[in-house]
């Protein structure tokens, strides 16, 4: 029997969130579980959906849109870091981070962006999906359970 190698963490979570009740709760459980054990860094992630190239009649309005949303978005994620800084994380220790959608889903882009900031832990809240809902749409959170490799996933709801 071979042992498996002693693996290393380097203590890197990724928090994907929105601007729902789910998200928020799921930020304020990271800083209450972490925020006063320190050497943790914390990646607050929101993927902006890109809309259709076609869903706006020009560009100026696609990108008059895509300027609201942005605001919006970040003004959410000074939120979630000031709660996080209130909880006990350093300021450098929370990062922003808001790319536009680049990938087929939404559970494809966590993932993506999980393995190139190689973090240990995906956090995300429960969507609120009932389960026909679940069953027919699908949710991010079940995918992201389904599909991460060599990390660990929380799902707070």
């Amino acid at each position: 029997m071979q042992n498996k190698p002693f693996r290393t963490y380097n203590h890197k979570i990724l928090v994907a969130v929105d601007s729902s009740d789910n998200s928020r709760r799921a930020v304020e459980y990271v800083g209450q579980m972490l925020g006063r054990a320190g050497g943790f860094h914390v990646t607050l992630l929101h993927v902006i959906p890109a809309p259709e190239d076609d869903y706006f009649p020009s560009d100026a309005e696609r990108e008059s849109w895509l300027s609201g949303y942005r605001s919006k978005t970040n003004a959410v994620l000074q939120e979630y870091r000031d709660i996080l800084i209130t909880s006990g994380f350093s300021v450098d220790a929370v990062e922003l981070f808001a790319p536009l959608r680049s990938c087929p889903s939404m559970a494809g882009c966590i993932l993506s962006e999980r393995e190139k900031r190689a973090s240990d832990t995906i956090v995300v809240g429960r969507q609120g999906l009932s389960r026909k809902e679940e069953f027919l749409f699908g949710s991010i959170s079940s995918k992201i359970v389904n599909h991460a490799r060599d990390c660990t996933v929380w799902v707070i709801s």
